[in-house]
């Protein structure tokens, strides 16, 4: 039996590799097949937005893209204060509790910055636009590798946290109303002492934010965890898909290698390969123009251009054997910057791609 057509596909990658481009132009690509489809992303660059001509709106809400499919196609791009905003909001058990959070200023620091969070979050708002069900098909854009590999274990990461002896500490109650330290407290003299060291150090203001910023999150905590696991599920589930974009180059196949192999030690259904980019091979012929010399040496170095997009792929190819595809999408004239050229895109994915993927 062939598997189902994928509901979600994640395009994940190296940076340069056209990743936003491609994923803008699977999504239109379903929405010509008659699907409903969003395209997300929580890249940084933002380069969505330039490739199917939203505005920032498209940061608050999914914003339709006209492009003359028969099916809507939509893009969102992925805030994850927001989202963290939005979740803190829906599971604070009231008002005050919903408030110590949003106002703490440690909350504040780690919505917005601290390395993980930013993932998480990302996979929790992909997880509430899948479990609302408006779209047939989400694309999903990632970053570069090393971060879509964060971005990938992130539910795993606070899962493990949550259910860690570090987080039964931060629970401890280690200020006391007048919000010196508890264990310093006892000891006099030395104990202020202590105190002075650390504000120094740290600084006791940081400490007081984050302890009350863990205890006022622990009524949240039952919540996330539960989540976490569904997001986890969901990754790994047999109707999401992963399609890996790599260059046609030698020297890009050890880190296409490397996270191919992650995706499938994790449990994650991978696709086909796009080689990206892939340059026509072309004979380097004798120059019949008035400017010879500069065009006899721009189709000399077209055809190395050609002759090394070939071996890469060849020895791709070598390397994938039977267990995986491999599928080539060649160089366009120009990078794709209006739907228009995103639409020649999607048609030549479409005769390229095995069929039932979109």
């Amino acid at each position: 039996m062939s598997p189902r057509p994928p509901s979600l596909i994640v395009v994940v990658g190296s940076g340069g590799v056209g990743k936003t481009t491609l994923a803008a132009a699977l999504g239109m690509a379903s929405a010509r097949e008659g699907d409903d489809t969003l395209v997300m992303t929580f890249d940084p660059s933002r380069r969505l937005k330039d490739a199917l001509g939203v505005g920032d709106e498209a940061a608050e809400r999914e914003v339709e893209v006209p492009c003359g499919a028969p099916a809507l196609l939509a893009a969102h791009l992925l805030d994850p204060r927001r989202t963290f905003d939005r979740l803190v909001t829906r599971y604070a058990p009231d008002a005050v509790a919903r408030d110590r959070i949003l106002h703490n200023r440690f909350y504040d620091h780690l919505s917005g910055t601290l390395a993980g969070v930013l993932e998480y979050m990302a996979v929790e708002r992909l997880f509430e636009v899948a479990r609302e069900g408006r779209y047939a098909r989400v694309v999903l854009d990632t970053p570069p590798t090393r971060q879509a590999l964060d971005f990938l274990e992130a539910p795993e990461r606070l899962i493990g946290f949550l259910d860690s002896g570090a987080l039964r500490v931060a629970l401890k109650p280690w200020f006391d109303e007048a919000g010196r330290l508890r264990p310093t407290s006892r000891l006099g003299i030395l104990g202020r002492g202590v105190e002075a060291l650390l504000d120094r150090a740290v600084g006791l203001d940081v400490l007081r934010d984050m302890a009350e910023f863990f205890r006022a999150f622990a009524p949240l905590y039952g919540g996330f965890r539960e989540r976490a696991l569904e997001v986890q599920a969901l990754l790994r589930a047999p109707e999401t898909l992963f399609l890996l974009v790599c260059m046609p180059r030698e020297e890009a196949i050890p880190d296409a290698m490397f996270f191919a192999r992650r995706l499938r030690d994790a449990g994650h259904r991978l696709g086909p390969f796009l080689v990206n980019r892939v340059h026509p091979q072309a004979p380097a012929g004798r120059a019949r123009t008035a400017d010879g010399l500069h065009a006899l040496e721009a189709a000399r170095l077209l055809a190395w251009l050609g002759e090394r997009d070939r071996r890469g792929v060849a020895s791709l190819r070598a390397l994938l054997a039977a267990r995986g595809e491999l599928v080539e999408v060649p160089l366009l004239d120009s990078e794709p910057s209006d739907t228009a050229a995103l639409g020649k895109l999607a048609g030549i994915l479409r005769e390229q791609l095995p069929a039932g993927l979109i």
